[in-house]
């Protein structure tokens, strides 16, 4: 014989103070856990809509990422004359070779400059990026010191409207574009001509070269080829995998961070979820003798508090998630610990994110009734009984 259920959530509603309490103590660590969640959500995909499935990012071997590699323009030269390499209705390659390089700029409201990614580019490295499109101005000018910025950049930092000018490398460029890059990295860039800012930076060699492939399936002969090559010392990587790898350190971070404080207030959560269960158990005695003398089994009684404690816990949850989602609406910038520049993104509620925090919300209400719930299944039906 078990337990109805809607007797169950009725013992709930009674208490509707100390469960709004109990709640609310679980909504919190909920909704730390959520939001440390959505946050990696949105940082990975950030950086992996950044790339495109058949584009090919090629960097010295070794570097991790484009501001500690270097590519001669000889080898250069050579790799995107490999067959693999689609071509353009005019026979060319489709090839960017990007000079990538890192300068300090105000935020608005901020008196400490932070680091942003100013990308060398060609046009045809912007026609490769099909999800970057225009939404001001115009496209910079190829030979001139004209530069666009990111839809991050436009809303986050001072003197980069349209017309503004920006110093560095020794000259003045004009802002003459702003484009959205569909949420990826590259929102939180800032584009010139490549050989214009190769001169000003004094460079001689590139920082990477982007290529198209005619057929995605032949990356993996397109990599054997550029890794044997002893002309090369680069290494090809997709796209999407190149910027993908850019998140492991600072998911890593928010990771080990969400875990320690998720682990701290979880503690306290479950404490305070133990103590409304046991006065819930010491406040219900008679009731508890009642349901044994009916016939209802320690087993029965037992489960009725742990599902009990599982619907405290679920209330919390819900409450929790529902805060979070909030966050939806909220974007984030911070340092991404590969390239140390400046990344803004977006937290990210994902179904697999909901199931996780709900799960989890559940689970410590399962751990903080456990001994209450035992308790209740113990007591004698006699002295229960008298109690009434």
């Amino acid at each position: 014989m078990v337990i109805p259920l809607h007797y169950i959530a009725r013992n709930v509603w009674a208490r509707r103070l100390t469960t709004t309490l109990t709640a609310g103590g679980l909504a919190l660590v909920v909704f730390v856990f959520a939001t440390m969640l959505m946050l990696d959500a949105g940082l990975k995909r950030t950086l992996v809509t950044t790339g495109e499935r058949d584009n090919v990012v090629l960097i010295r071997k070794g570097a991790e990422t484009e501001i500690q590699s270097a590519i001669s323009r000889d080898q250069a030269a050579a790799m995107e004359m490999h067959s693999a390499v689609a071509l353009t209705p005019e026979g060319r390659p489709m090839s960017s070779r990007e000079a990538v390089v890192l300068i300090s700029l105000t935020k608005t409201g901020y008196t400490t400059p932070s680091n942003v990614v100013i990308r060398g580019i060609t046009p045809l490295g912007v026609e490769m990026r099909p999800q970057v499109r225009l939404t001001r101005g115009r496209m910079f000018k190829p030979g001139s010191s004209e530069i666009i910025v990111g839809r991050s950049i436009a809303k986050g930092y001072d003197n980069v409207s349209i017309g503004d000018q920006l110093r560095f490398a020794q000259r003045d460029w004009t802002v003459v574009g702003h484009f959205d890059a569909g949420g990826s990295g590259f929102d939180s860039e800032i584009w010139g001509d490549v050989d214009q800012l190769m001169q000003s930076f004094r460079r001689t060699s590139y920082s990477s070269m982007a290529v198209r492939l005619a057929d995605s399936d032949a990356f993996d002969r397109f990599r054997a080829d550029i890794d044997v090559d002893p002309r090369l010392a680069n290494e090809a990587k997709r796209e999407q995998q190149f910027y993908s790898d850019q998140s492991k350190a600072l998911s890593a971070f928010i990771n080990i961070l969400g875990l320690t404080l998720t682990t701290i207030f979880s503690v306290a959560a479950m404490i305070g979820a133990m103590i409304t269960m046991y006065a819930s158990v010491a406040n219900r005695v008679g009731e508890i003798g009642t349901l044994r003398a009916l016939g209802f089994q320690r087993i029965n009684v037992l489960a009725a508090f742990l599902i009990e404690a599982v619907l405290l816990g679920l209330v919390g949850g819900v409450a929790g998630l529902l805060c979070a989602s909030l966050m939806q609406f909220a974007s984030f910038s911070t340092t991404n610990f590969q390239t140390f520049a400046d990344l803004s993104f977006r937290f990210v509620l994902t179904p697999g994110i909901v199931i996780k925090t709900l799960l989890f919300s559940m689970t410590m209400g399962l751990i903080g009734g456990f001994l209450p719930a035992l308790r209740a299944s113990r007591l004698n039906i006699v002295d229960a009984l008298r109690a009434r």
